[in-house]
């Protein structure tokens, strides 16, 4: 355990810009990959399934992560399998702890984002930033309230995926604490 605050990253929209209106963004290289559970969503021997995922990743982005004074983490329906496909790519070592989510997309009473309140258990009262291209005010009010210590909701657009205007604010956050 360490005393860095939390850094919970999502892939799909932060790292894999995939609303992305042209296909290549600088320095992105892109991959098809099949994630079981994207994979078992697809028709059984589908032209989709057989191609793949296709997911952009900035192969720099990984050392840039790591130079912030965090502890990272995956926030991601990719779960261990971001750890297998994801950090190789972006240059992370494959041993990152993993949110495991107890159902994907499962609707929220409450109209939060339906990863919002395992976030919040899962950081155990611990700094966090939590970066993904899903989270509204309303997931930013739930985390005020119920999570004690400093946390950052950081919104990613999911066409451009992280930028340097959210690596300088993940810097100045983590200076502030």
């Amino acid at each position: 355990m360490t005393d860095r605050p939390l850094l919970l990253l999502d892939v799909d929209g932060p790292l894999n810009p995939f609303r992305a209106r042209f296909l290549r963004h600088r320095g992105f290289v892109t991959r098809r990959l099949h994630p079981a559970d994207w994979s078992t969503r697809q028709p059984p021997g589908s032209r989709r399934l057989r191609r793949g995922l296709r997911v952009r990743l900035h192969p720099g982005h990984g050392a840039r992560l790591l130079a912030l004074p965090y502890e990272l983490a995956w926030a991601t329906t990719w779960m261990h399998e971001a750890n297998e496909m994801i950090a190789p790519v972006i240059g992370l070592p494959g041993t990152l702890p993993v949110i495991e989510w107890p159902e994907l997309f499962a609707p929220d009473p409450e109209g939060l984002y339906w990863k919002t309140r395992h976030v919040v258990a899962w950081a155990a009262g611990r700094p966090f930033v939590w970066v993904d291209d899903m989270v509204t005010d309303l997931d930013v009010r739930h985390v005020a309230a119920y999570h004690d210590r400093p946390a950052l909701l950081l919104p990613v657009d999911p066409r451009h995926g992280l930028r340097e205007r959210e690596f300088m604010e993940l810097e100045r956050w983590a200076r502030s604490l």
